[in-house]
């Protein structure tokens, strides 16, 4: 299912893109170059026909993309309690069919170098 979502969600993307280049703006955007500025697209949708219906089909595109966005959040979100590394599910498997621990989960900071004893002309007698 999560499958799907994603796919339909990839068309509705794609299909809101091409939607929004194909408005015309004021300086004829795309629209002109496939017929939407001229008076051809008058013909099909009528006078303001091929703007409104390309500004409703935004809109439903748009209501879609907001809506596959929750709804693929909200599947996503019950899928797993907790987010494991791929190492950390590795040592979990291996702590479990061993019994024993393999190491104790550190802060993945290193320790600090020790501090060498400074030496001086009196400490090493001369």
């Amino acid at each position: 299912m999560y499958g799907f979502l994603i796919f339909i969600y990839l068309v509705v993307c794609v299909s809101l893109t091409i939607v929004i280049l194909l408005q015309s703006s004021k300086g004829g955007g795309l629209a002109g170059a496939f017929g939407g500025g001229g008076g051809d697209m008058g013909a099909v949708f009528g006078g303001r026909g091929a703007a409104t219906f390309l500004s409703r089909l935004t809109t439903a595109l748009a209501v879609g993309f907001l809506g596959l966005s929750l709804l693929i959040s909200f599947v996503n979100r019950g899928s797993s309690s907790q987010p494991q590394s791929l190492v950390q599910h590795e040592q979990q498997k291996q702590t479990v069919a061993s019994g024993l621990p393999l190491a104790p989960q550190g802060t993945g900071q290193l320790a600090p170098a020790p501090i060498p004893a400074a030496t001086t002309p009196a400490d090493s007698g001369q």
